[in-house]
């Protein structure tokens, strides 16, 4: 975990072979909210995204290096102290070539609050 105590996965399931749902909380009281923002915290994209990469390592169990990112959507605000419990929609896709495709949704409650594909090689 790049950002030590950022979150916490609740579950992490697998649904039919390449798509997965992930459960996480957000730590409310985590150090960056401290400067993002102070009394209005939002959760940085690059954290989520990061947590992407994570949880597709977890799933490749191995270490992953992105090489493009495209269709990425913010477009909802994400508060820790009003919406700390994330689901991620987690589509993974593995080619010969140690490449790893990913299509994202991620939600709180009914709410899309992020959209994105990326694409990383394995090393």
């Amino acid at each position: 975990m790049l950002l030590k105590d950022f979150y916490t996965i609740n579950s992490l399931t697998n649904i039919d072979g390449v798509k997965y749902v992930a459960t996480i909380t957000i730590n409310k009281d985590h150090e960056v909210f401290k400067g993002h923002f102070p009394g209005n915290p939002v959760t940085p994209g690059v954290c989520m995204m990061q947590i992407i990469k994570e949880l597709t390592q977890q799933v490749v169990d191995a270490p992953l290096f992105m090489k493009s990112a495209s269709n990425i959507k913010f477009m909802a605000l994400i508060n820790p102290e009003v919406n700390a419990n994330l689901k991620l929609e987690l589509e993974i896709a593995q080619t010969e070539d140690n490449t790893v495709k990913i299509k994202n949704t991620t939600f709180f409650d009914d709410t899309v609050a992020l959209k994105l594909t990326c694409i990383y090689s394995k090393n």
